[in-house]
């Protein structure tokens, strides 16, 4: 069984951007996206105007001075690996609680199919009260380009008016 971490947010945070499960790598480093091939922090420092810097703590303070919070759908799991495709026995965070604890939250973002996949399947009501998009996962294993990957998720944050 393995475990996600806690969420990165503030009473600030317009935008929840949720992955699945961190991947093994993530889990050893105690980082969300800690694969050096996980594009989602060089995305992030290039949408963001912010200079890129290997320091977690720098990583998070800069999500959230631009109102972005971070989490995963699932609380633990069971997974070979570090492919959404083998994860059995999902349990998810209670996101129900996060939403009512952090109301200025009004986009959820999901890093990927299987994070959205497992929020439909444990909370398929809070989709119907929140403005939502499943965007391309920053995951290596998913081979889309990378500019393809930066459009979209450029177009969701600029909807959720954080660009």
């Amino acid at each position: 069984m393995i475990h996600s971490f806690p969420p990165v947010i503030d009473q600030n945070c317009r935008v929840l951007v949720l992955g699945s499960m961190p991947s093994v790598v993530s889990l050893e480093r105690h980082q969300y996206y800690g694969h050096k091939q996980n594009y989602f922090w060089p995305m992030m420092f290039s949408l963001l105007e912010e200079p890129e810097t290997d320091d977690f703590e720098a990583k998070k303070a800069m999500l959230l001075r631009h109102r972005i919070a971070l989490w995963d759908v699932l609380a633990s799991c069971e997974r070979e690996g570090s492919l959404d495709s083998h994860i059995t026995d999902e349990t998810p965070n209670d996101i129900r609680a996060l939403l009512a604890r952090y109301p200025s939250i009004q986009y959820i973002l999901f890093n990927g199919g299987k994070a959205h996949q497992s929020f439909q399947k444990h909370f398929p009501d809070i989709l119907e009260t929140y403005s939502w998009k499943k965007l391309p996962s920053t995951s290596p294993a998913y081979t889309m380009k990378r500019e393809i990957k930066r459009k979209n998720w450029h177009e969701a944050l600029q909807a959720a008016g954080i660009l």
